[in-house]
Order: C-alpha cells, then structure tokens, then sequence
C-alpha cells in the first residue's frame, strides 16, 4: 500500500467549560456476546489506563438544530442535535476525563458532508469543515455522501482552497468572503479501501496512529461504505475502486502490529439496524451488514465505531474468536455522541474489552451554546439569506408531503416527477421526454410553506444533492425491466418504488420478483407501452447511472445533460403559482 499512514500526537487540552460527570447509563461487553447496563463507570485497573473516544457519524451539515417535532431533531422526544450544543456536549465530556487524567480523541464514522441543509451546502459544505476543526475532530472516515460532488472536491475538502464557482453560480458559492481562504480539514479523512482505479494508492490516508501520554498509541482505520459506487453519481467516483472493507482492514493488522501497535480502532461506513431503534445504548435484535463485518473483521480489532444507517446504537458483537467486541453508532445530525472508555493495559498495549465502556449520551439542548459555533452560523446564515429567503411559489395546503401512500407513490414524489418532464433544460435535438423518474431516498423533507408562500431553503431542504438532470432514450423492454428492479435484486428485500411523471402502471406485490408489474398494464402519456418503441424519458443523474439497483438506466442512449434537480423543482413551482396536490393514482396495486 503506497500510503503508510500518519503518526500524530495528542494531549488536546479542552476549552474553559463547566465540567460535567457521565451520569448516563454505560454498556459493557460479556463474553457471550450480549449487553449489560451499569450505573456508573467502573473503576479503572491500576494496571491499565483509560483513553477517552468521542464518536459521532452521519452529521449531515446539519449546523441549526433541527425542529424537536421532527425524527432528526429528536431521540425519544428529548429535543437534540445542533452545532453549538454539539460543541458545548463535547468539551464537557472533554473537561471530565481531562479531571480524570484521562486523554481524549475525537472522532466520526463518515457523512459529515453531502445531503446538507442549504446553510452548508450553498458554500460547497466549507461551513461544516469549519465546525468539524472548531469541534476539535481528530479523524473520520470518508462516507459515501463525501463523493456528492466528487472526489476532487472531497480532496479538496481536506487539503483547502476555493472553487471558482462564478461566485454564486447554481446558489452556490465557495469562500464567499474574498479575504478568506478555505483551508481545508484540520482533521483526517480516512478512507483504507478506496484506491485510484488499477493502482495501490489509497485517495486518501487508510489510517492514522496517534500517540497519547506516556507513549500509548492508538491505530485508527478508515473504511468506507464498499456499496459507495452503487449509490452516489457515477462521475463522483469514476476512476476510483473500492475494496472489501473486511479484507482491506484485516490486510491493515500485521503491519500495524508490525510497527508495535496493539490498540486498534476501526471508523466504519457502514452499520445496522436494531430491532427497537428507540433502544439507542444497546443494539436488540440488530441486523444488517455490520453483523457479519463485525464477525469477520481481525480479533486484534479493538473497537468498531460505525455509521451510515442512522440509527443509535451500543453493544457487543463476538469476533470470529468468539470474544466480545464493541460496536456503537451515533444517530444521525449531531444528535447523539458516543463516549468510549478504551482500558488499555499498560504491560501489554492492548485494549482490555471487559473494561472497556461506551455510553450514547443524547446532544440535549439545555446546556449552554458555543460562542464560536454561533458566530460561524450567524456568518453563514447572514451569507445565505438572500438565497434561502427568496419566495419561489405558494402551496395551498399547509405542505406537500412525501408520505406515500400503499402503492408507494407520494404527493410530494408526483410533484417532483412533474417538475422533472416539464424542465425544458434537458430537450434536445427536438426530443422532449415524455415520462420522468425520481427516487425516493433523494426526497429528504416533506415540502413546507410559510403561510403558503415556498422559498428557495424550502424546497432545497426537499432536494439538497444539486443532481443535473439526464434524458435519454429507453425501449419499452428496458422501461419494464427498470420497474421491475423496484422489486428485485438489491432492491428485492427493500422494495425502491420511483415516483413517476408520464407514466401508469399495475403491480401486484404477492407475485414473484421479476414478474409483479402486471403485463399490459404499463402506458406512456395515456397509450399502452410498445416493446420494441423508443421513449424519450428524464432522471437525475444519479438514477441514470444506475445508482439505488437500477441498472436498467445505463442501457439507456443519447444521453444529455440538462440543469440542477432543485431550479427544475423551483422553476415548476413559480410556474404553477399556486400549486395543489393532486391525487395519487399513477402507481396502482393490483393482480
């Protein structure tokens, strides 16, 4: 492997800051495998001593607190999450383990950036590498939103320097204050299984080893989400290959250990699911791929810190020797932090797991806000405001929701599909579409009005990714395999039904995968669908390169690019000034 990694050392002081003692719940490992709570952390062994981890995932650029009303504003009702409380959370936890002797690191499982609010995004989500350095990050891996704009502009993430965008061209605007620099990431993105294509150079740095008091080092691994090309732009990753992260981090341990290091901790893009999600210390019934990750992964792995699923979780997984292993998650949006107890023997370096304690602590909003966290929103927002404040049609109901209903079709889906066929952005040569595709995941909010009035911020929040809009030419054969893949392959276990413009269709969810479209029931603008006819039909990008399981978009011909997802959605709305919702009756279930 071209890149060996970074050795750095650590003694962070943490800012003046009322201290604080962990009074929640801790979760330590039994050698079967399960969970038990304590009530306070035991005391470390004379023999030992203990590194603090500070972890978070999934951030998402979410600066402002989120709406407590919301899922991403809340765990379990308590209102959480929001840049100057997640500020102030971390130096407390700082503060008491510092009263403790103790060291601290800080670090995240990737998706700090890319699907952000416009606050963020309008600057290229420099605003939320700013917070990340003043936060006191230390290192991250790379998650798959990172490559949202490519992976040039992830480098340019973490080495600094400023786009020249035209200066706010597309509503967005890298280092909008001339006499400011972007400078980039204080701390370490990560990223051991994502080589330039047919080389064995990492993109970025696999892994960093810091260094601690009395010479204790920590080997930190980066792995990213090895399903990262299947769900991001394809341009975003082209040239790039990405590895087996089971493979690649195993690959990893003899060298480290080679070099004296036995402390390992993996920050993984990649997580589960646990059965009761409002269950966020521990994991019951967890399922997804970091079952068997954490199965396989090498014994001398100490910790997995993961991410990418959004969930809240803290718990012991067995190794392939059998011998319990913490596994953690931290929400999503800046909601919860994960605080870890490494116990490190002092003869042997070694991480001693039946000592070692994790606790999610929820970012509760009654504790005081970081000044330095607000006045770096409070630029931001003084930035954007001339951007999000533009009113760019009305609703006439309260909002246009993206809720769908049993066949899987939304309101807030048609709208976006009808705003996709009616952008004149992408006809060319005199071929207009004729049906339009949206997938579901890039429908992040349920569009709001204020009084019925829809600015700009408004609908970004419904459509934050800046994907271009693709036509192209599909065949009626290729139109009915690509609905079929709604329920098949990747998608078969979790069904990805598109939002549609153009098109109706029948299906019945009780017949096979392959065959649960009804035949003959297929039509394009009111006419049945012709097998060997071309269509002329829309998708953004992402879906034209087969991202979300559907291959059947990269058979499709004469391509051609047109203009952002999110003016198409805007420029609808002003033109349809006021919209209504109409029925959900394009998608139908039937036998």
């Amino acid at each position: 492997m071209a890149f060996t990694g970074r050795d750095k050392t650590w003694l962070r002081g943490p800012r003046a800051v009322a201290l604080v003692a962990a009074g929640a719940a801790v979760v330590l490992g039994l050698a079967t495998g399960g969970t038990v709570t304590q009530a306070a952390p035991a005391k470390p062994k004379p023999t030992h001593t203990q590194i603090q981890l500070l972890a978070l995932n999934d951030f998402h650029g979410n600066l402002v607190p989120n709406p407590a009303t919301s899922s991403s504003g809340n765990v379990n009702g308590t209102p959480a999450g929001g840049a100057e409380y997640l500020a102030t959370h971390l130096e407390m936890l700082r503060a008491a383990a510092k009263a403790k002797g103790q060291d601290t690191a800080t670090v995240a499982a990737g998706d700090l950036i890319g699907g952000t609010p416009l606050l963020s995004a309008a600057f290229h989500d420099e605003p939320t590498i700013e917070a990340m350095n003043k936060m006191g990050l230390d290192a991250t891996s790379v998650g798959n939103h990172e490559f949202d704009e490519g992976y040039k502009e992830l480098l340019r993430m973490q080495k600094g320097g400023c786009l020249d965008d035209g200066d706010g061209q597309n509503n967005q605007n890298s280092c909008p204050d001339p006499e400011e620099e972007f400078e980039g990431a204080d701390f370490d993105y990560l990223s051991a299984n994502v080589f330039y294509e047919n080389t064995s150079k990492t993109l970025l740095a696999p892994y960093t080893v810091k260094t601690f008091r009395g010479g204790q080092k920590i080997a930190f691994i980066g792995m990213t989400l090895e399903n990262t090309p299947n769900i991001v732009t394809k341009s975003g990753v082209e040239g790039l290959s990405f590895k087996d992260e089971v493979e690649t981090a195993n690959a990893l341990v003899p060298k480290l250990k080679k070099d004296g290091i036995e402390a390992i901790v993996v920050l993984l893009h990649e997580g589960g699911m646990p059965a009761d999600p409002r269950a966020f210390n521990s994991c019951p019934g967890i399922s997804g791929p970091i079952t068997d990750i954490a199965k396989t992964l090498d014994p001398a792995i100490d910790t997995i810190i993961t991410g990418h699923t959004h969930q809240a979780y803290n718990c012991s997984i067995n190794d392939p020797a059998g011998k319990p292993r913490l596994v953690t998650s931290s929400s999503a949006f800046g909601k919860v932090v994960t605080e870890v107890r490494l116990s490190i023997d002092l003869a042997t370096k070694d991480v001693d797991r039946l000592n070692t304690l994790a606790n999610n602590q929820i970012v509760t909003r009654d504790v005081p806000k970081d000044r330095s966290m607000t006045k770096l929103i409070a630029k931001y927002q003084e930035l954007v405001a001339p951007i999000e404040s533009k009113v760019v049609g009305h609703i006439t109901t309260p909002s246009v929701v993206k809720t769908p209903d049993d066949s899987q079709e939304s309101p807030l889906g048609n709208l976006i599909a009808d705003a996709q066929l009616a952008d004149t952005s992408t006809i060319t040569n005199g071929k207009t579409p004729v049906a339009a595709f949206m997938n579901p995941g890039g429908i992040r909010e349920h569009l709001q009005s204020n009084g019925g009035a829809v600015t700009y911020g408004q609908a970004f929040s419904v459509q934050p990714f800046n994907n271009f809009l693709v036509s192209m030419d599909m065949t009626g054969t290729q139109i009915k395999a690509l609905l079929e893949q709604q329920f098949s392959g990747v998608n078969q276990a979790q069904n990805k039904v598109l939002q549609i413009a153009g098109i109706t269709y029948t299906y019945n969810p009780a017949a096979t995968p392959g065959a649960k479209v009804v035949a003959g029931s297929i039509k394009i603008a009111g006419q049945p669908l012709v097998d060997g006819t071309t269509y002329r039909i829309v998708a953004n990008n992402f879906l034209s390169d087969g991202g979300d399981g559907f291959p059947a978009f990269t058979t499709a011909t004469d391509k051609f690019f047109g203009g952002l997802d999110i003016d198409a959605f805007a420029k609808y709305l002003a033109a349809h000034d006021p919209y209504t919702p109409g029925p959900t009756n394009r998608i139908s279930i039937g036998s």
